[in-house]
């Protein structure tokens, strides 16, 4: 009787190390499977983010350029009024009499910010493009530490490959391994 409890215990022992084993590789599969969906999913957030941003950074820009650009024609028509100008009453610009040596001493020039906006743009660009490329690594990361995982030699064995597919990592687009035409 006594050699039959210790078989009978052997055989307990094996079926629950083998459902301990099952159990672990099971949470550990769900566990990197979330992590691939939560990547991916960074992924998405961060194109999202380059597409509600971009188009503001943009009109932002535009517009300053716009404010700018107007400012200086202004400016530009003011000193041309002052240089044509022979006689003081000629320098009557905006119903205001012009003090033409007081003027031209003491006339600054209007400051361009323009160039800065642009620069800024160019700045936020590059973050957000080097933001999608860092989520678009660490879900190719992801994707090859679940498919290490779901494709170990026991593990392959437990896990059924409908629930644990194998994942593909990030994909480029066709042609983009050649450099972009800018063109201005």
């Amino acid at each position: 009787m006594k050699k039959t409890w210790i078989i009978l215990a052997g055989i307990l022992g094996l079926i629950l190390v083998i459902f301990l084993m099952y159990r672990s590789t099971y949470n550990s599969a769900i566990s990197l499977q979330e992590n691939v969906d939560e990547k991916w999913s960074n992924v998405g957030a961060t194109y999202q983010r380059r597409a509600d941003l971009v188009p503001q950074l943009v009109a932002t820009v535009k517009g300053a350029a716009a404010n700018e650009r107007g400012i200086l024609t202004q400016v530009t028509e003011a000193r041309a009024g002052i240089v044509a100008a022979k006689t003081p009453e000629d320098m009557d610009i905006m119903g205001k009499k012009i003090n033409t040596a007081i003027n031209l001493a003491f006339e600054a020039y209007p400051q361009i910010r323009s160039t800065e906006n642009f620069k800024d743009l160019q700045t936020q660009l590059e973050g957000t493009e080097n933001r999608i490329s860092v989520a678009r690594q660490e879900y190719n990361k992801a994707v090859k530490d679940y498919n290490r995982h779901i494709r170990g030699f026991f593990n392959s064995m437990f896990l059924n490959k409908e629930t644990f597919p194998k994942k593909e990592g990030f994909k480029e687009s066709a042609g983009s391994e050649n450099a972009p035409k800018v063109e201005f």
